[in-house]
């Protein structure tokens, strides 16, 4: 079950969302393109990566920084990516392109903390936008629980895009990220769980502000927990099957 769209359009040009995808993706290009080794990249991701054991020793600060702009491959930036472009916009809309600005590196940093938390003696380096992103889940799901997001489900052969509510694709995600957070751990590398989760409710606490001007609860009320305005009429995607001929 993979989300690739949502149904909530934007009032605004998503400019930093936009610029943010364009930075990642280039910067992922002069790395992996542009680096004249394995093992030059490998330094790389050491010297501007965030490394746990190097922040508590007093060193590597610019990491967490740095780190919400590295990839470790393809999938990585991609899925990153499209998730930003799915909800990013939304968030903008309602907090500025300053104020976006401003919550897009704050949960990053509250994700950073989190995994250095979790595992502060690890010389492993963390590297990639999703504390971050799952940031901006978090207020996406604040402010918009019952936004529709088209998902797309696949079991072997079979495709079929459906919309579910943004409070049950956001809240499992969630869940998985803590329930493999306990279950992994968190010295064998990989995903980086805790910081997903740490930002996630970071972003949630840093659109509080957002939703309390907006009426709180009584913002619910009003819209149900629906984006409050028309939803993007989207054409129902019912993928076709190609069977080969006899």
């Amino acid at each position: 079950m993979f989300p690739i769209r949502d149904h909530n359009p934007s009032g605004r040009t998503p400019y930093v969302t936009y610029a943010l995808i364009v930075a990642n993706v280039l910067i992922f290009l002069a790395m992996h393109y542009g680096s004249a080794s394995p093992l030059a990249l490998e330094a790389a991701f050491f010297d501007w990566g965030l490394v746990p054991a190097e922040l508590m020793q007093g060193q590597g600060y610019e990491g967490l920084l740095t780190s919400m702009f590295l990839h470790g491959g393809w999938a990585h930036l991609l899925g990153n990516m499209l998730f930003l472009y799915i909800y990013g916009d939304n968030l903008e809309d309602v907090l500025g392109h300053g104020g976006f600005s401003l919550f897009y590196l704050a949960a990053g940093l509250a994700a950073a903390a989190a995994q250095v938390l979790a595992d502060p003696f690890s010389w492993i380096p963390m590297v990639g936008a999703s504390g971050a992103i799952a940031g901006v889940m978090g207020g996406y799901l604040l402010l918009f629980p019952r936004a529709k997001v088209d998902v797309l489900i696949i079991i072997v052969i079979f495709f079929r895009i459906i919309p579910v509510p943004a409070f049950l694709l956001l809240g499992l995600w969630f869940l998985f990220q803590v329930v493999s957070g306990v279950a992994v751990p968190t010295d064998q590398g990989g995903v980086a769980y805790w910081a997903h989760a740490g930002g996630f409710g970071a972003g949630i606490l840093l659109t509080l502000p957002a939703f309390i001007a907006r009426g709180g609860p009584a913002f619910w009320r009003r819209t149900h927990g629906l984006p409050p305005h028309p939803e993007t009429a989207l054409p129902r995607s019912n993928v076709p099957l190609v069977r080969r001929k006899r």
